[in-house]
């Protein structure tokens, strides 16, 4: 069945959209690269494979061990930020929902282009993932584009991370205007 123009409006408002500064690197997907594409989050992973740890009859010895592992599972985010060069990311100003984002780029890209987005949401811990979207629309302004993309290929879990992050960021703005006021 073929979708109306009003059908698709709502499918692709049916997330809440935030503007933001974020670290992020754009890559340009080959077409022999696009059957294995997969949205997923990168590092923080890891730690949330193990059972969380179980309550000691020593309060203070289980606050203690709970703390250790707080700060070692910081430790392994951190590493992993490093190993996948997130730490190098430049800040990229977007706007992004769990449908897709809208960035700036130097760099032109066609409609129908599947790109690749590497990103970093400054969460505690900072939340790292890769996402892919296809190119739906490119606007010309002076020397940069403004690139509109349609996720594809994301799963729950990525979506969640995302949607999470920009439900931060709008509590974080209304937080910011009611301190202005």
């Amino acid at each position: 069945m073929q979708k109306s123009g009003d059908d698709i409006y709502l499918e692709v408002r049916e997330f809440s959209r935030v503007d933001a500064d974020i670290p992020m690197k754009v890559r340009l997907v080959p077409p022999e690269e696009r059957n294995t594409i997969r949205s997923r989050v990168s590092g923080g992973i890891l730690a949330g494979e193990f059972q969380a740890l179980a309550d000691l009859e020593d309060r203070l010895l289980t606050d203690w061990l709970k703390m250790l592992d707080a700060k070692l599972n910081s430790i392994i985010a951190m590493l992993s930020l490093h190993r996948d060069e997130f730490c190098s990311l430049p800040l990229t100003k977007v706007n992004i929902s769990g449908s897709g984002l809208r960035f700036s780029s130097t760099e032109r890209y066609n409609s129908g282009d599947i790109l690749e987005v590497k990103m970093m949401f400054p969460l505690i811990p900072p939340i790292t993932i890769y996402v892919y979207g296809e190119v739906v629309t490119v606007n010309d302004f002076e020397d940069r584009f403004a690139i509109s993309v349609k996720l594809i290929a994301i799963d729950e879990e990525v979506r969640d991370e995302i949607t999470r992050f920009v439900f931060k960021k709008q509590k974080e703005i209304l937080r910011e205007r009611r301190e202005v006021i």
